[in-house]
């Protein structure tokens, strides 16, 4: 899953200042998973102004705005799955959880943006759900080194998520 790599997120108002960094690593985990026919999933950001999040962090990634647009590095492929989301997590109101049981999935990669937010957001809901959960450490981003640590130590901690680097996943892809 690529959650929220948005123009908002990595060059707008709430970018991440390590964001770049970790686009080509999103982007090579992306193009061997197409090669293995792995389903690769966009979960977007994308608001309307009664949304609750608006009330927190001012307008951002708005409907049909420049900003709620992937980056143009990561563009989606054919096949790929995009799914528009309206809070923190990717399971919510989105049917990620249906489309996942449909493709029999039973573990979800996180990759993007924000680590501490809409990352750990979707890592609780897919524990909820009952999936498997890996993180690739250095495929996520936060606002601080503070908030991408503090998410990971609970992700790996209290949902019981696998901690892993981009070159591990590739490894298990490789083997697929």
């Amino acid at each position: 899953m690529v959650i929220d790599m948005l123009k908002e997120f990595v060059y707008g108002r709430l970018k991440s200042p390590t964001a770049v960094k970790i686009i080509p690593v999103i982007k090579a985990l992306a193009v061997k998973a197409r090669e293995k026919n792995i389903p690769v999933i966009y979960l977007a950001d994308r608001h309307y102004v009664f949304d609750k999040e608006i009330s927190m962090w001012g307008p951002h990634a708005m409907q049909d705005s420049e900003e709620a647009t992937i980056i143009d590095e990561l563009k989606p492929e054919r096949g790929d799955i995009i799914l528009y989301k309206r809070s923190y997590s990717g399971f919510r109101d989105t049917g990620l959880s249906s489309i996942l049981r449909d493709l029999g999935v039973d573990t979800v990669i996180l990759t993007g943006i924000h680590t501490h937010i809409c990352v750990l957001h979707t890592a609780i809901d897919a524990f909820y759900e009952r999936f498997n959960i890996i993180v690739v450490k250095d495929a996520v981003a936060a606002f601080s080194s503070e908030d991408h640590e503090y998410a990971l130590h609970y992700m790996e901690k209290v949902l019981g998520a696998r901690l892993l680097e981009h070159k591990d996943v590739l490894s298990v892809f490789e083997r697929s």
